[in-house]
């Protein structure tokens, strides 16, 4: 249990509006390049000193080590089944960045009995303190647990392509996080863009859809252009902004970072409880 002096603390610390803004990066289908924008968005907002973790809750296959090039010992999976403690799981990168993997097989212990959720809650109130940005990368599409954790968070950074399939289904779990949260601060990206496609880009597209049909505003991050050096990237297990920091997608990244990093400041403090507050509410919520 955390002791009285840490929980003052926090509750100091979250009256003084300084906790960490809580990110989930989502897509509406897999194969958009998901994982990809966490790992070298994360280095981005690193490069501006800012203190960032990646937590992977792709159930069962995430792959954030994978691009890191590390191969972790132990994973979420093991902090919450209560076999390691918070600061066993987090990894470190030669650069600075910390990641948790999920591990295989997460969704067998993501079931959140009480156990399981009180462990969660006292993770991420230490990751609240201790990052400036707790970016969630989730896996492709929704399941109940994870749109819980969605809902609960500060702020969404939604990843589509330019295929329709991919504005489709983006467009349909942003339609269905704002049924359970009209207030949900959204930001779009689009990936993979060509130089075709940069004047009709499908964030604009997503960002006139909702604003028409479900009377909400979103923010457009930017786009990112396809660009051969991503796959080499993925290939040497480097992010991209580390290997080529001058090529095109990553000057595009840093501009992301730039525009991500100078909205919504006071996303936080606005929400009340915040996103602890929320996520308890929506655990306890029908479960007596």
């Amino acid at each position: 249990m955390r002791d009285q002096a840490e929980t003052l603390r926090l509750k100091m610390l979250k009256s003084q509006g300084e906790l960490s803004r809580s990110i989930a990066i989502v897509s509406g289908k897999g194969g958009v390049g998901k994982s990809n924008f966490s790992t070298n968005f994360a280095h981005a907002l690193l490069s501006k000193g800012k203190k960032v973790i990646i937590v992977d809750m792709d159930i069962g296959m995430g792959n954030i080590h994978i691009l890191l090039g590390k191969t972790p010992i132990f994973s979420l999976k093991d902090y919450l089944q209560g076999t390691e403690e918070i600061d066993a799981v987090i990894n470190e990168t030669e650069e600075g960045l910390r990641f948790i993997s999920g591990g295989s097989g997460l969704d067998d212990v993501l079931e959140w009995s009480k156990e399981v959720f009180d462990r969660l809650v006292l993770a991420f109130e230490y990751l609240q303190t201790e990052y400036d940005f707790i970016l969630f990368d989730m896996g492709a599409g929704a399941t109940q647990r994870s749109i819980e954790l969605i809902v609960a968070v500060d702020e969404i950074i939604v990843i589509s392509t330019t295929e329709p399939t991919s504005i489709t289904d983006a467009y349909s779990m942003m339609k269905f996080i704002c049924i359970q949260d009209p207030d949900k601060t959204f930001h779009l990206v689009s990936n993979r863009v060509s130089k075709n496609d940069e004047d009709n880009d499908a964030v604009l597209r997503l960002q006139y859809a909702m604003r028409k049909f479900l009377n909400k505003e979103t923010t457009v991050l930017g786009f990112l252009p396809e660009d051969p050096t991503v796959h080499k990237a993925v290939i040497a297990q480097q992010p991209f902004m580390l290997l080529f920091p001058n090529s095109p997608i990553s000057k595009r990244m840093m501009l992301i970072a730039d525009t991500f990093a100078g909205t919504n400041s006071g996303v936080v403090s606005k929400q009340g409880d915040g996103f602890l507050g929320k996520l308890r509410y929506i655990f306890t919520k029908g479960r007596g």
